[in-house]
């Protein structure tokens, strides 16, 4: 067993990341970490939009990553900016799929791509991060 502790960044722009055990349990930790993260900074109106990009990109890294872990981000790089990204082991990128109307899975790029401003992918020595922005209005 995999324990884990949300902790804010120590220095830099505002955010949270959390170590999750890559099963599919943890799809809705991430989710939780994204909506908590959005609302204490005053971005709940976008909580459903990031909870979103959150659920598929770790639903991604559980279905298809490597290793026993993954790692979820959330952070504010800049004002009006909210970066979401999610690190596994593997080193395959994703690729978004036409999925038919009688496939049950192949959506979650899609819906990625359809949510935020931007995606990509980072390929790393010892596997990737799969990273998505939403451009916000702040309410401060």
């Amino acid at each position: 067993m995999i324990t884990t502790a949300t902790r804010p960044n120590a220095t830099g722009a505002p955010g949270y990341s959390e170590t999750l055990p890559r099963e599919e349990g943890s799809v809705r930790r991430a989710r939780l970490l994204v909506s908590a993260a959005l609302n204490a900074w005053g971005l709940g109106d976008e909580a459903d939009a990031g909870a979103l990009i959150a659920s598929e990109l770790v639903t991604n890294a559980v279905q298809h990553g490597e290793g026993q872990s993954l790692r979820i981000s959330i952070r504010l790089p800049e004002r009006g900016r909210v970066h979401i990204a999610v690190a596994d082991k593997s080193r395959t990128e994703p690729v978004p799929r036409e999925a038919t109307n009688h496939d049950v899975t192949g959506r979650g790029l899609l819906l990625v791509n359809a949510t935020a401003n931007e995606w990509g992918t980072d390929l790393r020595h010892w596997g990737k991060v799969v990273w998505a922005e939403l451009v916000v209005e702040s309410n401060s």
